[in-house]
């Protein structure tokens, strides 16, 4: 038995034979033209709109965000500074395949010197670039295998269009050697329920046909394994199924000590289907879909409109609005366009906002006239916090507007190490174990070679959060909460759990649960993949002023 390890994808578990996907078309030779430069331009576009076609045809078979995926990639296809890239290399003597290659390669190369998100973007190209490559050859572009019989499929990565149209009944999971949390890989991977691991460099030389197991609660996968491994993979695999018909409550631990689950949501659209679902409130709302796709700030008008619908779906109920979170993997040109080596630890968060006040100011007057005309409890919060001073600034301008709660995001070692003196002045904090994991390990978050550090239950991240909760009570009235990777099958859409008032509870005890015990009638929630509770030991998570014990009421035993 071997245990490879990646980044697990959802919470799902399952088990079976491997089939790899076949090998990427040969790159063609830079050899010269034999009919002409008209001719290969002609041929050069008519394989680029067969394939945008193509596309824009699974978009409308999908559905759902893997619609917005593809449709993204018909519009990259077609392009016009790539077509000006193809037609150069034409005009120079080129074949229209090489053209293709060459042009598509050169975009790939300039997304992957940028890093972060828009370097996952760069496999799209892949994609892309292969299917006008078979359009051009006229053979089959390639795609997932039909073996005849469910299996589990391992890729160096699989392109959008692919992973839209799985065939849910045969791929029993997906595993990949490259990607990362927010490759499309992973996002339609997390729309479509698919148990995946995506980052596992070793799985290169997994072979066709050989049993594996893949536990991406755990991001591991096991080969070889034992047949008591496969029964503990099975019944944990119908665990999770039988827990879907499990009734709808409110959030609660296993000893009925309430904890409200609330949804993590990227757009307002999202809204309504996390009320559907039993979501009682928002415990984080990202703001940057207005702005990603912007070429400038959208104005207060736009947002106010975009937050009274977000609002409107949860009256009486919190709903937690992050300020606009660029820099680093998500650079914006309006917002911070100077290079910089190194951008996770450059303008980012509220520092990029500080230094561009007019936008900060900007969201903050739309938030607060969207509040006026609402029935929800709005929060606001500011995104990497580093300093007491920053979280002063924030909350003073935040009050100045009329917004009468408002905190920051812990994500720094930092902030979390001055969580006492952070939240004298913030009235919540809310822990961002992503960015809190990447910075306290020092590992990129998006980086697949160092994938194994991101463990958010790393005694030296769970020392952090201790601290966080250990401050709240010497602030009164002060809450905490925690929010973890979009670990669930909808992109852009997870969930959180937000602590009331901490200094309620972790004083006495931190509430500790077993992963066995995260079934819908322990946890009194239905246990959709959409609902997300990570593992809790008590070998880890001991702290300072108390050593659990086995009998806590707050541990479910196995």
């Amino acid at each position: 038995m071997t245990e490879l390890r990646g980044v697990g994808i959802g919470r799902g578990i399952a088990q079976g034979p491997v089939v790899r996907m076949a090998e990427p078309l040969p790159a063609p030779e830079n050899t010269p033209s034999t009919i002409g430069v008209d001719a290969e331009r002609a041929r050069a576009r008519e394989a680029v709109a067969a394939v945008a076609a193509e596309l824009e045809q699974r978009a409308q078979n999908a559905g759902g965000s893997a619609q917005e995926v593809l449709e993204a990639q018909a519009m990259i296809a077609e392009d016009p500074t790539l077509q000006d890239e193809v037609d150069a290399r034409i005009d120079s003597g080129g074949t229209a395949e090489w053209a293709v290659h060459d042009a598509f390669a050169g975009f790939r190369a300039t997304l992957e010197a940028v890093g972060g998100y828009l370097g996952e973007r760069a496999a799209d190209l892949d994609d892309i670039a292969q299917r006008v490559l078979a359009e051009l050859r006229g053979v089959a572009a390639p795609g997932v295998p039909d073996p005849g019989h469910p299996f589990v499929l391992v890729a160096r990565d699989l392109a959008p269009a692919d992973t839209a149209l799985l065939n849910l009944e045969q791929v029993l999971a997906l595993i990949t050697t490259d990607g990362g949390p927010t490759s499309h890989t992973a996002i339609l991977a997390r729309e479509k329920g698919i148990v995946a691991i995506v980052g596992v460099a070793e799985a290169a030389h997994l072979t066709t046909g050989e049993t594996v197991i893949i536990d991406a609660a755990a991001g591991t996968v096991i080969t070889d394994p034992t047949a008591q491994e496969k029964d503990r993979a099975e019944q944990r695999a119908a665990a999770r199924q039988s827990a879907e018909t499990a009734p709808l409550t409110p959030g609660a631990l296993a000893d009925g000590t309430p904890i409200a689950l609330l949804a993590n949501l990227g757009k307002p659209a999202d809204a309504a289907d996390a009320v559907a679902r039993g979501a009682e409130g928002v415990g984080l709302f990202r703001t940057e879909f207005l702005f990603l796709s912007a070429a400038q700030a959208p104005t207060v008008a736009e947002q106010r409109e975009s937050y009274r619908e977000l609002l409107a779906a949860f009256p009486g109920k919190k709903v937690v609005v992050r300020m606009l979170d660029a820099g680093a993997d998500k650079p914006l040109a309006f917002l911070n366009d100077a290079h910089e080596e190194n951008p996770a630890l450059g303008l980012r968060g509220l520092r990029s906002l500080r230094a561009s006040e007019d936008i900060l100011r900007e969201q903050l007057t739309a938030l607060a006239e969207a509040d006026a005309t609402t029935e929800a409890d709005l929060w606001v919060m500011a995104p990497m916090v580093t300093t007491v001073e920053e979280t002063k600034y924030f909350t003073d301008l935040a009050r100045e507007f009329g917004l009468k709660t408002a905190g920051v995001m812990v994500e720094v070692p930092a902030s979390a190490l001055l969580a006492d003196r952070v939240l004298a002045h913030a009235d919540f904090a809310s822990i961002g174990t992503n960015d809190l994991t990447q910075y306290t390990m020092a590992a990129d978050r998006l980086l697949g070679s160092v994938a194994s550090f991101q463990d958010p239950w790393h005694p030296a991240v769970l020392r952090l959060v201790g601290e966080v909760g250990a401050a709240a009570p010497a602030s009164a009235s002060r809450w905490v909460s925690a929010v973890r990777l979009p670990q669930t099958r909808y992109w852009r859409r997870y969930w959180s759990a937000s602590v009331p008032r901490a200094s309620r509870w972790l004083p006495r005890r931190w509430p500790m649960f077993d992963s066995r015990s995260l079934s819908a009638p322990s946890m009194r929630r239905k246990a959709s993949p959409r609902w997300h509770w990570q593992r809790m030991t008590p070998s880890v998570l001991a702290m300072p002023w108390q050593k659990p014990s086995r009998s806590s009421p707050h541990i479910r035993n196995p």
